[in-house]
């Protein structure tokens, strides 16, 4: 089949079913709504299958299908045609979108079958889909930048999609604003980059930068690139434009699952390693990036052991695992940013739609203290949600393990690296391995502490099979990224699959320091301090309950800082947003009504005081403009004698 044809129906087919159930606004039937709306991403799922396959058979230096519909823009130097990429790169990137987004999809057609606007929810998420594709195919910068400001928008209608309540409403608002300050900064990059090179394409860009690395902080590319990080740190959820992703807890449970895990929040991590070439020319920028991604990562991971709300826990959780991916963009390790945003899309999805099926289960109870002994009620969600909890903690040979510890290796190997940034990582590693431990142990494990009126149940089919499906991806995942030192662990399972397909069409740093012997000594690192978070984790919450108090007793004040988020939002509405509003209250006090409301009421005044006069002259009476003449006459015969 034609390649272009296919890139068309990848997009064109969650864009059908946005129609189709968009016509339907106000239809109750979820069974139609849900099945048309899985069964375009499902299509899409396909096209992506058939375009990885074409790149299989293409040598690795040349795995490129491009198409050009029609020429977009023409003005002056900037020529932006309406194009679209599938390379190493973004095949990965569809598949995950398509892959996971099918089965999120699937998902909730069980979760969403009591709600009232089905139809609604569904369109929404197929548009959803529709422009994260659009965000990866674009062969340039601005197509990507269509995408983009496509998922803030269907972000916003999803996250506030119950907008009868004033919270969940508020939570769309506050990540449509916090995305649009984002999105100023990416703009800014894009202007840089075009009046730099006088161009917006990422090949063409890859092809002019310059071949020697820019180390001023003035330099077109340094600024760019900080600018479009700007952009990712909104739209990625990194400090210090991270505030929004936990509440955007407030959508259905299978959105969280879309924006945490397939789609939205991975666009700024996508964005460079797609820009690689570009970025390894500013290792100023490089260095911001490592160290924004290693600090949102700690600090989420601290917030993430304090809450008890199971979703807010999850989100913190992806805030503190994107920080780990901007960490390997930041140190060069372009193909294990990517490699664990394709794990953590499968265990985070997992874990988020396993959270809806407990939620479901516990008739909408979000509150893990008020849960406890679920395995024997729901076991396929235990067995999976099992699964990804040892993924994301990093025990091997589960997926998280081999790509998380590929970054923490990187960190400390890369020339960008540092043995700072590794301790940083390894720190968070043991910190995600306690709080998830917590959330297995409050939720599954221990005595039941819900009321006798609450009668938890197994999820329907449609909720449970992609639990399966993502519980085996959990597992399996990582396979394709087993690193060299470990060559011959799993037999049949060659080494490095993933960091050779990447390898034609990303940048490289140069040789790091270390061998076989560190790296080994780094994983068992991991691993143990994995193991003795969990461990600890186990203790406090199933064995010994009160300590967990006592030790929130004896922190004091630093507990109570990590419990409320380090009052950040709080200092964004005392310095931020409270001042801007008072600051608009005022300008529009005394020059919008003081000033221009009256300057505009005075010259109507004036006019209609005029007119008036004029009025009075113009009165239609003969006489009376016989006497003006008259006066007139008289007027000008005493100046001329005068």
């Amino acid at each position: 089949m034609n390649h272009a044809l296919i890139i068309l129906t990848l997009l064109i087919a969650p864009l059908l079913g946005f129609l189709f159930n968009g016509v339907r606004f106000r239809s109750h039937n979820a069974v139609v709504a849900g099945a048309v709306a899985t069964g375009a991403a499902a299509t899409s799922f396909i096209c992506s299958l058939m375009l990885y396959f074409d790149l299989l058979k293409m040598p690795p230096e040349s795995r490129v299908l491009a198409t050009r519909f029609f020429d977009w823009i023409t003005v002056g130097n900037l020529q932006v045609p309406f194009g679209f990429v599938v390379d190493q790169i973004s095949v990965v990137m569809i598949l995950i979108i398509t892959g996971v987004g099918s089965l999120i999809h699937l998902f909730s057609v069980g979760y969403m079958s009591h709600d009232e606007r089905p139809a609604k929810y569904f369109a929404y998420l197929n548009l959803f889909l529709f422009n994260m594709l659009v965000l990866v195919l674009g062969d340039n910068l601005l197509i990507t930048f269509v995408g983009w400001e496509g998922v803030g928008l269907c972000s916003y209608l999803l996250i506030g999609f119950w907008f009868t309540d004033g919270q969940k409403a508020a939570a769309g608002m506050k990540a449509f604003v916090t995305n649009r300050i984002g999105d100023a900064g990416f703009l800014i990059g894009i202007f840089i980059l075009f009046f730099t090179y006088n161009s917006v394409n990422y090949a063409d860009l890859a092809n002019l930068i310059p071949e020697m690395a820019e180390m001023s902080w003035s330099g077109p590319l340094t600024l760019a690139t900080l600018f479009l990080f700007i952009g990712a740190t909104g739209k990625s959820a990194q400090i210090p434009l991270y505030v929004w992703l936990p509440d955007a807890m407030a959508g259905p449970t299978p959105v969280s699952a879309l924006i945490h895990a397939a789609t939205m929040v991975t666009a700024g991590v996508y964005l460079f390693v797609r820009m690689s070439h570009v970025l390894v020319m500013a290792p100023l920028t490089m260095g911001v990036i490592a160290w924004v991604g290693a600090l949102t990562a700690l600090v989420a991971a601290s917030i993430g052991i304090t809450q008890w709300d199971i979703k807010r826990v999850l989100a913190y959780s992806t805030v503190s695992q994107l920080g780990y991916m901007f960490l390997a963009v930041g140190v060069g390790a372009f193909s294990a940013a990517q490699f664990h945003l394709m794990t953590h899309a499968f265990f985070k999805a997992l874990m988020f739609l396993g959270s809806g099926s407990v939620i479901h289960a516990m008739h909408e109870e979000q509150d893990i203290r008020k849960m406890g002994g679920l395995r024997k009620y729901l076991p396929i969600t235990h067995l999976t949600f099992l699964f990804g909890w040892l993924a994301i903690i990093g025990i091997p040979p589960f997926a998280g393990f081999f790509s998380k510890d590929e970054i923490l290796w990187q960190a400390y190997s890369s020339p960008q690296g540092s043995k700072y940034l590794w301790f940083v990582g390894a720190v968070t590693a043991a910190m995600t391995a306690f709080y998830m431990t917590r959330l297995m142990a409050l939720t599954f494990w221990g005595r039941s502490r819900f009321g006798q009126d609450v009668h938890p149940h197994e999820s329907p089919p449609t909720m449970t099979i992609p639990l399966i499906v993502l519980g085996f991806l959990s597992v399996v995942g990582g396979w394709l990224g087993i690193p060299h030192v470990l060559a011959g662990i799993l037999p049949g399972v060659p080494a490095g699959i993933f960091e050779h397909w990447l390898e034609p069409v990303t940048a490289k740093l140069g040789e790091g320091h270390g061998g076989a012997i560190v790296e080994m000594s780094l994983m068992g690192i991991s691993v143990a301090l994995a193991g003795l978070a969990s461990g600890l984790a186990f203790i406090c919450y199933l064995f010994s309950p009160q300590l967990p108090k006592q030790i929130a007793q004896m922190l004091g004040p630093v507990y109570q800082a990590v419990y409320n988020k380090y009052y950040v939002d709080e200092f964004y509405f005392a310095r931020l947003i409270s001042p801007l509003v008072e600051g608009s209250k005022a300008l529009w006090l005394y020059i919008d009504i003081n000033f221009i409301d009256k300057a505009t009421y005075f010259a109507g005044d004036l006019v209609s005081g005029l007119a008036a006069f004029v009025k009075t002259v113009q009165n239609g009476k003969t006489q009376s403009y016989a006497l003006y003449m008259a006066l007139g006459v008289v007027v000008i015969m005493t100046v001329v004698l005068l």
